[in-house]
């Protein structure tokens, strides 16, 4: 059962080592991105691991900012990926984690542990992790059959609940600084600045003018709904990036590997839940969420870690919030800035807004009696 603190609210068998294939934390295609670039690891590097014989590594793109490569062996293709010497104890804890979690027989890759017995290998002033090739395809989430949503969520709420179990209990309160609505206006007002106006530019710039001019709308309409700074909540080990980027499924739909365990952080559970479900069931257009998959994922995850309705609207409300005061992914849509659309299309924001009550108790509705009693009669089933 998980463990009640105080904070700010913000069984199918795994496949053998030569059975897995795309490449672990969602790195590029060979010979594309960052990491196809400079030179390559230590020549003797792979010898520090019992691997059989080792082709040349091949660059597969930067992932979480750092290089990898793909190692073709005669025992089958593996993943190595290079961290930075500060990086040290962040990645030694990440791989107690998720060793522990694939020894519990959880969908997780562990690092492969060297001769020496280590996980994390330096070698010229660099340190080496070295990973399973693992197999499976991408699946967006609107393609889940609703069984399959459950599925997920249960996957979500096990992680959470292993992650409880097997590290330290967090005792201390979590300050979540809330976003501040007049800050974001502002940032608004300056973007507005950069954009032709009077007709003198191009029809996107019309367009990019529109959507900021709503976003401001928005902002002044809804100054008055910050959600609460403190809230009580589960908080604990989250995974940080739960979303289709990072799963892999077989063909039988199935979850092979949830990567992206680069992300692992601590914070609220329902927060976690809420930014999955946002991230997995946006239909990047002016239908929003599918609300109906968001229940059934919402569902899943109770089962396997409970916390309460009140936490998941807490959340809910937070996510809202944050994605309406976070102008970030207008600048990367509107104003070519590069990397700043993580949490997705920022159409979602007008949606939301406009359903915001009804999302607060659609997200909530799984940890009501009526639908814990009848789940064949919840939309996500009929």
């Amino acid at each position: 059962m998980p463990t009640s603190r105080s904070a700010d609210e913000h069984g199918a068998e795994k496949p053998s080592v030569a059975k897995r294939g795309v490449a672990e934390h969602g790195a590029a295609a060979p010979g594309t991105g960052d990491g196809a670039a400079g030179e390559g690891p230590p020549p003797r590097l792979l010898k520090r691991w019992e691997l059989g014989t080792a082709r040349t590594p091949e660059a597969v793109g930067a992932a979480s900012g750092r290089r990898c490569w793909r190692v073709g062996t005669s025992a089958g293709p593996f993943l190595l990926k290079e961290y930075a010497p500060a990086e040290r104890g962040r990645v030694l804890f990440q791989h107690e984690v998720t060793g522990a979690l694939d020894a519990a027989g959880l969908p997780v890759l562990a690092p492969l542990p060297a001769r020496s017995g280590r996980t994390l290998v330096t070698a010229s002033g660099h340190a080496y992790a070295l990973y399973p090739w693992v197999a499976g395809r991408r699946r967006g989430g609107l393609e889940l059959t609703f069984p399959q949503c459950e599925e997920l969520g249960g996957l979500l709420g096990r992680l959470h609940a292993e992650m409880d179990r097997i590290t330290p209990p967090m005792q201390q309160s979590l300050l979540v600084p809330t976003p501040r609505a007049a800050d974001a206006a502002a940032a608004v007002e300056a973007m507005l600045e950069a954009v032709p106006a009077d007709g003198g530019g191009t029809d996107f710039d019309a367009l990019t003018a529109r959507r900021l001019r709503e976003r401001r709308a928005l902002l002044a309409e809804f100054a008055g709904h910050q959600p609460p700074e403190i809230e009580v909540s589960t908080v604990g080990h989250l995974h940080g990036a739960f979303h289709a980027e990072h799963l892999r499924y077989a063909g039988a739909g199935n979850v092979t590997a949830v990567l992206g365990w680069d992300a692992l952080t601590t914070g609220p559970v329902a927060g976690e839940v809420v930014r999955a479900a946002a991230r997995l069931f946006a239909c990047e257009d002016e239908r929003g969420l599918d609300l109906d998959r968001v229940q059934a994922f919402v569902r899943g995850h109770r089962a396997a870690f409970p916390l309460d309705a009140g936490q998941i609207q807490a959340a809910v409300h937070r996510e809202w919030w944050e994605r309406l005061c976070d102008v970030a992914p207008l600048r990367h849509r509107y104003l070519g800035e590069e990397g700043a659309g993580g949490r997705g299309a920022a159409g979602l924001v007008s949606w939301w807004s406009a359903q915001l009550e009804h999302t607060l108790e659609v997200f909530a509705a799984p940890y009501t009696d009526a639908f814990a009693e009848v789940p064949d009669g919840s939309p996500a089933y009929g």
